[in-house]
């Protein structure tokens, strides 16, 4: 368990100076022998990031004085996570939290808060529910901005934000139906329930290998809300399909699982464009691949227009902050306006490149104003003379897939060129 902690706290202390959660974990599973072991580290970084917010007011209230001792500090805030959401024995947390200290006053520093805490839980907790940060564990401008925007939601959208994501797959159209495989996911031992068109969500998350069928590309692992954007674009067999900014390639995949169409799968990234082959690869789909900048086609657009479009823009990401709980405390509040002005430009951009009567489908894992409903009244405001918002069913009649236990959370609007 030590060294569990130090590995853990050492990726801790790296996110919170700016890294990126998916970069530093790999990085420190490498260091470790099982399977069990990557998964428990896993569960250490997230959870701890997770529910930082309410860790840091208990640490503030154990501390007599901040801390000058960064990855200490990550070291306490990892056994204050065990000891409060793991299963783990206190006794050993305590023990092995303080042989990794190290030597001196950080030893008796470790050693007096985790004992503290265990003897002023319940005092600590209601220090921590008076508190809308450490309460919510998200950044206070964040709680008021959502406060704001759905002034009767946002307490459910901070609860859903800090559960577990669910394990959701995609059923591929071309393989099956949703009722066949949820029996043999019962025959394998994985119970799972339906949650969307092709959705199945599992009790439980399982290594892909143990998914009937995963490597023959039956099934892929995508979240239930994503999974409503190749439905809403709705491209018939024959159309000429740009999947912009498509890494790394979920909703490519979907799109052409539902009709064979002519599909160029953009991205800026050269090796964020390999995964999405390697999906294509596995789902035994094929589609053309561009390295390019969404917001500059003249680089990459060979001059022929496209029927859809499906414009995945870059945005703040704050409605899968479950999935990645180091963006709620890596963004800053001017982020969200930088990420507007980036949307604007890629949608106009992308406009161009569509034929009269095509369609173009906004969409962001996000839930801020300013990058969705916002972001679609200004362009509809420039284009009062060739764009049309098209209706969409519901739930999804306003464009807002608010996080709840069965998704994540998403925008979407659908343009019509007139």
């Amino acid at each position: 368990m030590r060294k569990l902690q130090k590995i853990a706290a050492d990726a801790l202390e790296d996110v919170l100076a700016g890294a990126a959660l998916h970069q530093v974990l790999p990085a420190g599973q490498r260091l470790l022998t099982t399977p069990g072991e990557r998964g428990a580290l896993q569960d250490l970084v997230y959870g701890s990031l997770r529910q930082l917010g309410r860790i840091d007011a208990w640490l503030d209230a154990l501390l007599e004085r901040p801390l000058t001792d960064p990855h200490l500090e990550s070291l306490l805030r990892i056994a204050l996570y065990q000891m409060a959401y793991t299963r783990a024995p206190a006794h050993a947390i305590v023990h092995n939290a303080v042989s990794a200290a190290g030597g001196g006053w950080r030893r008796g520093l470790a050693n007096a808060v985790l004992r503290n805490f265990q003897r002023r839980r319940a005092e600590l907790d209601a220090l921590a529910e008076a508190k809308p940060g450490a309460r919510w564990s998200h950044p206070e401008w964040w709680i008021e901005k959502l406060r704001a925007a759905y002034p009767e939601r946002w307490q459910a959208i901070l609860a859903a934000s800090l559960l577990h994501p669910p394990f959701t797959l995609r059923v591929s159209s071309r393989h099956g139906d949703v009722a066949s495989y949820l029996a043999e996911l019962n025959e394998a031992g994985l119970p799972a329930h339906r949650s969307g068109q092709q959705a199945v969500t599992l009790e439980k998350a399982v290594p892909v290998q143990l998914l009937p069928g995963f490597a023959e590309g039956r099934v892929s692992v995508q979240d239930a809300g994503a999974q409503h954007a190749a439905r809403l674009l709705g491209a018939k067999p024959g159309e000429r399909v740009l999947d912009a900014c498509a890494a790394p390639g979920g909703k490519t995949g979907h799109i052409l699982e539902l009709a064979d169409v002519d599909l160029v799968a953009l991205d800026v990234d050269a090796a964020r464009l390999a995964r999405v082959q390697e999906n294509l690869d596995r789902l035994r789909l094929h589609a053309t691949l561009v390295e390019g900048d969404a917001a500059r086609p003249e680089a990459w657009w060979d001059g022929r227009p496209f029927d859809r479009i499906l414009a995945d823009v870059p945005c703040s990401a704050s409605g899968v902050v479950r999935r990645n709980p180091d963006i709620k405390w890596l963004r800053r509040p001017g982020d969200i306006a930088q990420f507007a002005a980036q949307q604007a430009v890629i949608v106009e951009a992308l406009w161009r490149l569509l034929r009269p009567g095509g369609t173009l489908l906004y969409a962001t894992c996000s839930i801020f104003h300013e990058e969705n409903e916002g972001q679609v009244q200004a362009f509809l405001a420039r284009h009062v003379q060739d764009a049309e918002r098209c209706s969409l069913p519901e739930p999804l009649s306003d464009g807002s897939l608010l996080p709840d236990a069965e998704h994540d959370g998403f925008f979407y609007a659908l343009l019509r060129k007139i």
